[in-house]
């Protein structure tokens, strides 16, 4: 940022807990050794453990690790204080005072609440009753929140209702660090700065869309939030539907973030709700068990601590859904998401219509296999096309081969992390890639009959799987192709095969 940006103040509440530690002050850290924050930029952590500047600053340079920010450690400080203590937030005004140069505008301040949502409305209420939510002088105030955002659609919109008494809709940001992610951005850049693809980026062309979360560890240190949640809240209704909203967006008519969100909204609005009865067909949830993985015993999900023996929270989910506009009428979309599934991988696959089977087919008569355009999230970020090609020799044979890029091989780059990319855009008021309310909202209305439905309806089955497998095989059906099923994916872009061994 040149010289000339605002004076800022970051207040990052939760100061203390993992959160800050293993993303925010890393992700602060890299930001300040790449000279990409304001000249003027002071932190000051709010947490209720019991520390001083110096203190902080000490848990600064640890969690940045080699990162070396002398600048951004010089203007840490840290406030002890009890978020839920309205009486705390007077001297939290007290304190900024500290930051007021005489003769210059007030600082910007950036309120970054990493904290359970039970301390999101009390933050909010005490920020206004403290007077640091308006400024006199034109400087900004901007609040970033965690997910969860609601725990369903009523909640959520009362926690938007209070946002709005409090901030403007473009002074929230909602952070979703999938969006930071640089393969989701690329979604735009492959989609519309390519006629190659937007031409083909239909229904005509277009046989089913996959999307797949991935991820091969269990619930951790998390069961206490997730065993609340489960898989349909904590992936779906956030990160797996703003990537498809992406995915499926019509283009917009700048790239202003309101252009882009306006589009994104469109896409969560037009989901097709899936009634009571086809829950039951349509949404496959599963709850992971015990296995032996690699001569290691490995817990169900109901062994693990803080998990309740009884527990049918659903660890993996995957469903099938339609997004009714023109341009996607018809078209199948399949998202599935799970824990100690056999590697950690996000990706979205396009499969494209198979060629007619005139000229060339298979051995068994069946039509070549389809073009797939793989879009890796993470890891190993980049892309795959799949295709058809003859075989070298005598004869009309062919074989699949692929075309590949990953991000790694560009050397000379460095991949930003996501919550460096998405908290820059909140530093420079770019809020392209930060839900809206309306956003949210739409993402429940949808979430929320599914969620109904298992609650009302005890006889839709929660499926066991073992430990490092894919999932229930009742997910198969979703496909409802003959000879097509779920892709496979190794950890990293693979082109020889569906599967590779991990």
């Amino acid at each position: 940022m040149n010289e000339n940006s605002p004076s800022v103040v970051f207040v990052l509440f939760g100061a203390s807990g993992d959160l800050a530690f293993r993303k925010i002050l890393p992700a602060l850290s890299r930001l300040s050794q790449a000279q990409q924050l304001p000249p003027s930029f002071h932190l000051l952590g709010v947490g209720r453990t019991p520390l001083g500047d110096a203190s902080f600053r000490t848990r600064m340079r640890t969690a940045s690790g080699d990162v070396q920010a002398p600048n951004l450690i010089a203007q840490t400080h840290y406030l002890t204080a009890d978020p839920a203590d309205p009486a705390g937030y007077s001297r939290l005004a007290e304190r900024l005072t500290a930051f007021q140069v005489a003769g210059h505008p007030s600082p910007c301040l950036l309120f970054y609440l990493a904290v359970p949502p039970s301390l999101v409305t009390p933050i909010v209420d005490g920020l206004a009753s403290a007077g640091l939510v308006r400024s006199s002088d034109g400087s900004w105030r901007r609040i970033v929140l965690e997910k969860p955002l609601g725990h369903d659609g009523t909640s959520a919109r009362a926690l938007n209702r209070r946002l709005a008494a409090v901030f403007p809709e473009e002074a929230v940001f909602r952070m979703d660090h999938y969006l930071g992610k640089e393969t989701v951005q690329n979604i735009l850049a492959v989609r519309f700065s390519n006629t190659l693809f937007e031409a083909l980026w239909h229904r005509a062309h277009i046989r089913r869309v996959e999307l797949t979360a991935a991820e091969d560890e269990g619930v951790g240190r998390r069961a206490g939030y997730y065993d609340q949640a489960g898989a349909l809240r904590d992936m779906v209704q956030n990160h797996l539907l703003q990537i498809l909203a992406f995915l499926a967006m019509e283009p917009p008519a700048s790239n202003r973030d309101r252009a882009i969100r306006r589009e994104t909204l469109k896409v969560l609005e037009s989901l097709r709700p899936i009634p009571p009865e086809r829950v039951r067909s349509d949404v496959i949830r599963g709850q992971y068990g015990h296995a032996t993985l690699n001569g290691r015993s490995v817990p169900g999900y109901r062994e693990e601590p803080g998990v309740s023996p009884e527990s049918r929270t659903e660890t993996y989910v995957a469903l099938r859904l339609f997004v009714d506009t023109p341009r996607w009428h018809g078209v199948p979309i399949v998202i599935r998401t799970g824990k100690r599934l056999p590697t950690r991988v996000t990706e979205a696959v396009i499969h494209f219509h198979p060629a007619p089977p005139l000229l060339f087919r298979r051995e068994n008569g069946l039509p070549l296999p389809a073009n797939q355009l793989i879009l890796r999230i993470q890891p190993d970020e980049g892309l795959l096309l799949r295709f058809n090609l003859k075989t070298p020799g005598a004869g009309l044979k062919t074989q699949e081969a692929a075309l590949e890029f990953h991000y790694r091989t560009l050397a000379d780059i460095r991949l930003p992390d996501a919550y460096e990319r998405l908290l820059l855009d909140v530093l420079q008021g770019d809020a392209s890639l930060f839900p809206t309310a309306a956003e949210t909202e739409a993402a429940w209305d949808f979430v929320d009959p599914i969620l109904a439905a298992w609650e009302t309806d005890p006889t839709i089955p929660l499926y066991g799987y073992p430990a490092g497998s894919w999932g229930p095989e009742a997910a198969d059906a979703l496909i409802g192709e003959p000879g097509e099923h779920w892709r496979y994916p190794c950890r990293r872009l693979s082109t020889d095969g569906h599967f590779c061994e991990l």
